[in-house]
C-alpha cells in the first residue's frame, strides 16, 4: 500500500530522515522501532504530509502522494495519530467522533436555512456511527463525558474512533502506548487487531514496549541514524546484533548475546528479550522516541 524510496527530510545541517526505504503492505500492521533520534516520528510527519520531503517519493497504492498536505490525505484514507492525543477537551466523547466526517449539510449557511431536514437526518445517521464507534471501543459509558475529563488510555482510544468515522485505509499510530495502562493497552490492542482483521485497516506503528509490538506487528522495522536499519519478525529483530546495537550500544552488545543464549538454555526465548524488554532502562518497552 505505501512505498518509500529514498526519502530525505532535512533541518538545515541535521538529516532527520537519510535515505529511508521501506514498504507498507496492505492488510498489515508493521511495526516501527528504533532508538531516541532514529527519525520515527519525522518519517510519520512525512509520509502523513505534516512535513514536506527534502527529496525521495512516498507512493500509496501506485499513486505519488509526497508533499501532499494532511486533508488531501484524509480524503485518500490516509490518517495518523499523535503522541499526545488532540481532542477536543471542551466537548463530549460523542461530539469529538461526530465532528470527524467532512462535507457535513450542517456547515453550509445556506442548507442551515433551508435544508434543516437534511442536516437533521445527517448528523442522526453521524450519531448513530458514532455511537457504534463507542461500542466498537468498548468505551460507550463515557460517551456524554467532556473528552478532557478522559485518561490517556481513553484519549488513544478515542483517537482510533476517530479514524472508524472515515473510511480509512491505513492508519499511522504514533506511541499508542504512552500514558496508557497495562489494561486500558490491551484494550487498544485488541481494537487495532479487530480493525485489522474485520475492516481491512493497514496499520503502521511506532510504540517502545516490546511485548505490544510482538503480539500486534509483523513484520517490524527497525530505524536508527534515519534509515531502515533492519525489517523482520519482532523476534528476529529483538536477536539481531545491529538492533542491539543500535539500543544499547557496543559496549553491552556482547552481554547481551551472552544473555540471551543463556535464557535460550534455560527455555525461554517467548517474550522480550534481555536489554529490550519491558523492565530494563533502555529496552523499547521504555526506548526513547
Amino acid at each position: 500500500m505505501i512505498q518509500v524510496h529514498d526519502l530525505h527530510k532535512h533541518f538545515g545541517g541535521f538529516r532527520a530522515v537519510d535515505g529511508a526505504s521501506l514498504t507498507i503492505e496492505t492488510g498489515s500492521i508493521t511495526g516501527l522501532i528504533g532508538p531516541n533520534g532514529a527519525g520515527k516520528s519525522t518519517l510519520f510527519n512525512v509520509i502523513a504530509g505534516v512535513l514536506k520531503p527534502t527529496s525521495g517519493k512516498v507512493l500509496m497504492d501506485g499513486e505519488d502522494i509526497s508533499g501532499l498536505p494532511p486533508h488531501e490525505l484524509f480524503h485518500k484514507g490516509l490518517l495518523r495519530t499523535f503522541q499526545l492525543a488532540h481532542e477536543f477537551s471542551s466537548m463530549t466523547v460523542r461530539e469529538n467522533l461526530m465532528m470527524v466526517p467532512a462535507q457535513q449539510s450542517g456547515e453550509t449557511l445556506w442548507n442551515t436555512w433551508f435544508q434543516r431536514g437534511r442536516i437533521r437526518a445527517e448528523e442522526r445517521a453521524i450519531r448513530e456511527k458514532a455511537d457504534e464507534v463507542l461500542d466498537f471501543l468498548t468505551i460507550s459509558h463515557v460517551a456524554d463525558e467532556k473528552a478532557g475529563n478522559l485518561s490517556g488510555g481513553q484519549k488513544k482510544l478515542l483517537e482510533l474512533g476517530r479514524t472508524m468515522m472515515v473510511d480509512a485505509k491505513i492508519v499511522f499510530l504514533d506511541e499508542v502506548g504512552a500514558g496508557v495502562n497495562r489494561t486500558l493497552l490491551g484494550t487498544i490492542g485488541d481494537a487495532i487487531v479487530r480493525l485489522n482483521r474485520e475492516r481491512g485497516y493497514t496499520f503502521c506503528v511506532i510504540e517502545h514496549d516490546m511485548d505490544f509490538i510482538g503480539r500486534l506487528c509483523d513484520p517490524v522495522i527497525v530505524m536508527a541514524e534515519g534509515k531502515v536499519l533492519a525489517k523482520g519478525s519482532a523476534q528476529n529483530i529483538m536477536e539481531n546484533e545491529a538492533v542491539i546495537e543500535a539500543y544499547l550500544g557496543t559496549g553491552l552488545k556482547n552481554k547481551v548475546a551472552a544473555e540471551i543464549e543463556a535464557e535460550r538454555a534455560q527455555g525461554g526465548g517467548h517474550g522480550a528479550q534481555p536489554g529490550l524488554g519491558k523492565g530494563t532502562g533502555n529496552g523499547p518497552a521504555g526506548v526513547p522516541a
